[in-house]
Formats: C-alpha cells, structure tokens, sequence
C-alpha cells in the first residue's frame, strides 16, 4: 500500500515491475506499498469507500460542519476511493479550520504525491513535520516523495526517522527497502522486506519485492519460495502473478511461468509484462498449463 492517509483523531503503490531482461542486474523501484487501482483489496475497504459509507461520512459533515476532523475523515475515504478531487477540496476545508492539524497535512501530500504533484507533496509534509516533528507517516510520505525525486540521502534519513518513530511500520521497513533494491543493496533490502514481511505477512507485495531482489543475488530458489507465498497470501495480484511467471521463465520452467502469465491474463487481458511474458516463453491461447504441480 502507499502509505495509508490518517484518519485517526487527534493527537496523533506502486511496486514496479522491471520485467525485462534487467531486472536480475539492476532490481526495480516502486513509490508504496503496492499500487492503489481502482479495485478495492479487500472487503474492508470496498465497505469503507462504499457509496453508502460516503453518504454516512457526508451527513457527518453537514452536521458538524466546523469540525475539520470529520472533513478528515470524508476525505480520507474519498482518497481511498480514487476521489481525488473531492478529498482535496475535504483536506482543504479541515486545514482551513484548523491550519495546525498535522493530519490533514500529510493526507493532502498523499494526494498531491499520488497524483504527481511532489512539490505541493512535499510542501505539505514539511508542514506535517513542522506542527508534530514525531508524527512517523509524515517522515514515510517524505521519504516517498525524495525518493521519486532522486534525493536518495534525505529520502534514507526519513525512512531511518520513520521507523525510528515506529519500529512497528511495515510500510517504512518496505520502502526503505525499495530504496535499497533500486541501488542494488540487496543484502540490505532483503533484511528490510523481511521486517516487512514479518510485520505484515498477509501483503504479497513485501513477498514480491524480496523475491525479485533474491533472483538479482541468483537465489532462484528462494526467489522463487517468496513468489509462491506472494500468490498465495494474494490470489488476484497481479504483479504477484507476473513476478512468479518471470521467475520461473529465469529458472526454465516454462510450464509453471506461462501458467503464471496465464493467471495474470486472467486477472487482466491487456497487461503488456504478462502479455510479453506469456510470448515469451512460447504461450498458446486456449491451452492449459499448470501454475504449481
């Protein structure tokens, strides 16, 4: 998940896939933890971005309509929903009520960072930080958005901060992770995805990003163990799927990696990696193969 915005009350993806003949050498990069789409994960979140909980979230509002935590809250929901608009305008509305609610701040820089406005992103954080310097999402989010912007040392410094705050976080343990993975510090992101893994074991994504940086240090086989996990803990993730797919093609298992492919075609026709895969590795349409045997 990117990170989550915060709705508590006060005080207080995007895994990339660099499927191509690169990846063993040169690892990928990824902004969160797994990519938001427009599908809800989980039951629990189709229920929380559900028109009728919107409805429950907007009466909220118009009962309490100076309350700029129940803006917070709205707007949460609406940026979990895709909305993006509509959860600017709901964090806009509570930082106007209350301009030192650090909350506020750091879900109006998720939008902001999400729809790649890192500079009004970081504009935000910074505010975060400014109003509640322990506040440990705010430091994630930053790191994210330095991270996308190539400023490597103050993106590490606000992971490390981060998890510093909370050494329970997964998501900071993941993105530092990716960080390392992007400069082929394997060893060290490997230790991380496995604190994130730990902390987090029903997430493919952790799984997924230790797995490809195991096939760049040539441990297929435990790459290929954590790919395995990945779709099995997440049955309709795609990247799992794809990641799984090209692990086993590096391995010369072509049945497994096009029953791999096959399931992310499944899963979503015209996605171009397991597409390419698929060919690859010589796939037919309309055959069966067997993903595990």
């Amino acid at each position: 998940m990117t990170h989550r915005m915060a709705s508590r009350t006060r005080p207080r993806r995007r895994l990339v896939l660099c499927l191509t003949a690169a990846l063993a050498a040169g690892g990928c990069e990824g902004t969160g933890f797994g990519p938001r789409t427009a599908v809800p994960e989980s039951e629990q979140a189709l229920s929380a971005t559900s028109p009728t909980n919107i409805a429950s979230l907007t009466d909220v509002v118009q009962r309490n309509p100076n309350d700029p935590q129940a803006y917070n809250m709205r707007g949460t929901v609406y940026g979990q929903a895709g909305r993006f608009a509509e959860a600017l305008d709901d964090f806009n509305k509570a930082t106007s009520l209350d301009p030192n609610y650090a909350q506020a701040y750091a879900n109006r820089g998720l939008i902001h960072r999400q729809t790649g406005k890192l500079d009004l992103a970081l504009a935000d954080y910074n505010r975060a930080l400014a109003i509640d310097p322990s506040y440990s999402t705010a430091y994630l989010g930053r790191g994210m958005v330095y991270r996308e912007r190539r400023q490597l040392i103050l993106s590490l410094n606000d992971f490390n901060k981060s998890i510093a705050l909370r050494p329970d976080n997964a998501q900071a343990y993941y993105n530092r992770g990716l960080l390392y993975q992007s400069q082929r510090q394997y060893k060290f992101a490997i230790d991380d995805f496995s604190t994130a893994i730990g902390l987090s074991p029903q997430r493919a994504e952790p799984l997924i990003a230790r797995g490809l940086s195991y096939l760049a240090i040539k441990d297929v086989k435990a790459a290929a163990g954590d790919l395995d996990d990945a779709v099995a803990v997440e049955p309709q993730n795609l990247q799992a799927w794809t990641s799984r797919g090209f692990v086993y093609e590096q391995m010369k298992d072509k049945e497994k990696a096009a029953g791999s492919y096959a399931r992310a075609l499944n899963i979503r026709q015209d996605y171009e990696p397991a597409q390419a895969g698929f060919k690859r590795i010589g796939g037919q349409l309309g055959q069966p193969y067997q993903a595990f045997n």
